[in-house]
């Protein structure tokens, strides 16, 4: 059998005869460098798509490459169960027990059968529990639950923090920035956040950029309070007050208020903090994999927090150096 343990090189499975729809013995080796930009996986239900997706992941932890994986199903999670001695102790709670039922067998006896099953598989494929061992020490696998303490919460709503210099001395990647976060904010509330006609989009775009111009983070108290009591007098030629009366402004404070007052929000005020950085690497320089599960959140909840992450990862992007590799 030919060797796939080659830097750079995607072990995925192996080759198809389609005429004969029988399994060859030629490996799918995938160039890691055809990934260097973006790439997509196109396939109808049960056809594969998380699964190869998953393989990427794992193939890219191997050759030590962070990741970072957003989860909208909920079923990335797998990624953590990995038992190199494949025992059925380890399996057991994570079986389902009414399957074991099912089969007239007990829990204990179940997880064993399903132990044997995966090393079996593993193995008719070239790998075993010493790959998967490397897996498992080539990176630190963490689940993130934004908005929930079910894993590894983010904290969100805590500080808007200011750029780096980086982004703010690139025009384009500073805009963008700017707009996403207040659209994000506003996306939250349920408020129409057209940069060009929201005035609460507008408003809040103004406040960011005056602080973030002298680089100073915004607390959320902070904004409440800017909303209210602008730090500057003028939105392009005219008053504040006339482009958005003090009376609007302070219902305007109050949304996000009641907001942050509501139990189910204490927990976007909990947990890390949102940093590319340690979402890819932990502080002694491991690589890590780092799976965001949204499966909890409603629609609003998603794009808010997908947003803010996705800005958080330009401006990390952005900072770097270039690389063909």
């Amino acid at each position: 059998m030919q060797t796939y343990e080659k830097m750079g090189a995607f072990y995925l499975g192996k080759t198809v005869d389609v005429e004969q729809d029988k399994v060859t013995d030629e490996l799918v080796l995938y160039d890691a460098k055809d990934l260097t930009t973006h790439g997509v996986i196109i396939g109808m239900t049960g056809s594969g798509k998380t699964g190869l997706g998953v393989g990427l992941i794992e193939e890219a932890a191997l050759d030590k490459v962070p990741v970072i994986a957003i989860d909208p199903k909920g079923d990335l999670g797998n990624l953590l169960l990995t038992f190199p001695e494949f025992k059925g102790e380890q399996f057991e709670p994570w079986v389902n027990a009414r399957q074991a039922e099912d089969k007239g067998q007990s829990v204990a006896d179940y997880a064993s059968e399903q132990a044997q099953f995966w090393q079996k598989g593993l193995d008719s494929w070239g790998q075993d529990g010493e790959r998967v061992q490397r897996l498992k020490d080539s990176a630190e696998f963490t689940i993130y639950t934004p908005g929930s303490d079910a894993g590894v919460p983010i904290s969100v709503l805590n500080s808007f923090a200011a750029p780096s210099d980086a982004v703010r001395n690139d025009a384009d990647a500073y805009r963008e920035h700017l707009q996403s976060t207040t659209t994000g904010v506003l996306t939250l509330l349920g408020i129409d956040a057209d940069p060009l006609t929201s005035r609460e989009h507008i408003l809040i775009s103004n406040v960011l950029d005056h602080m973030w111009q002298q680089g100073r983070d915004l607390g959320i108290e902070e904004l409440i309070g800017a909303i209210q009591q602008p730090p500057m007098k003028k939105i392009g030629v005219m008053a504040v007050d006339d482009v958005f009366p003090a009376k609007d402004r302070f219902k305007l404070a109050m949304q996000i208020n009641n907001l942050l007052a509501s139990p189910g929000f204490e927990a976007w005020r909990q947990g890390v903090a949102l940093d590319a950085q340690k979402l890819l690497y932990t502080d002694s320089g491991k690589p890590r994999v780092s799976v965001i599960s949204i499966a909890h959140l409603n629609d609003n909840e998603r794009m808010f927090f997908v947003t803010l992450l996705l800005s958080e990862l330009v401006g990390w992007m952005r900072s770097q150096a270039g690389t063909s590799s």
